[in-house]
């Protein structure tokens, strides 16, 4: 299992030094939530921002829209350094689209679904993404309390990929941490997205082995 923390739990006022510390712990990934106030009552990072992080890393940038017309911004994101993109079907823009536009930039695209939304929704688009992103808090705030019964929609979705002969990963975001990750990891989860278990857990490195359960 791979981790990608998430940099909406890191000091913000040190988010370079953070990455550079996430990324020597041994993460696979860095995981920037992008939220508008409107899509997510909650507002965090735009483009500027993660264009002026990037060169802190070489990992790849696994950048989660939550706003309301992502396909308005994918340009941005794509010229500020985003390596894949993952969007909200229940977003206001054409899931078709906004994919297409993510490949023609050259970045892997990704769906993602609140915990609201069954599995069955991300059927349709599993031939066209890399990645489909299961929430498993609402989103829209770091630090609540993994949803446990969204792992059946992981199962699902992994079931449905395999029928197809299809190689997507499934990610999952929201309360991971070394008490629940094992609930991903039985579901078959590729990525696992940590913010407060791995930022602020008194030795990063080892809260990232512990995720990826490699004791």
């Amino acid at each position: 299992m791979k981790v990608a923390p998430s940099l909406l739990s890191c000091d913000f006022a040190k988010m370079g030094e953070e990455i550079v510390r996430i990324d020597k712990a041994g993460a696979d990934m860095i995981h920037l939530d992008v939220m508008d106030g409107h899509f997510v009552p909650n507002i965090t990072i735009g483009p500027a921002i993660i264009k002026s992080v990037r060169p802190y890393t070489k990992l790849p940038f696994d950048v989660h829209l939550m706003i309301d017309y992502p396909l308005d911004y994918i340009d941005a994101f794509a010229d500020a350094g985003a390596d894949i993109i993952t969007f909200h079907l229940e977003s206001m823009s054409d899931p078709d689209m906004t994919i297409e536009k993510i490949k023609l930039r050259g970045i892997k695209p990704g769906v993602v679904i609140k915990p609201n939304t069954p599995a069955d929704a991300v059927f349709p688009y599993l031939e066209k993404v890399y990645m489909v992103l299961v929430m498993t808090v609402e989103p829209g705030f770091g630090g609540q309390e993994f949803m446990a019964d969204m792992m059946p929609k992981v199962v699902a979705i992994k079931d449905e990929a395999k029928k197809r002969g299809l190689d997507v990963l499934v990610e999952v975001d929201g309360g991971i941490s070394d008490k629940t990750f094992s609930f991903a990891a039985d579901s078959g989860v590729d990525i696992v997205v940590s913010g407060t278990g791995v930022f602020k857990a008194d030795d990063a490195a080892e809260a990232i082995r512990l995720l990826k359960n490699t004791k």
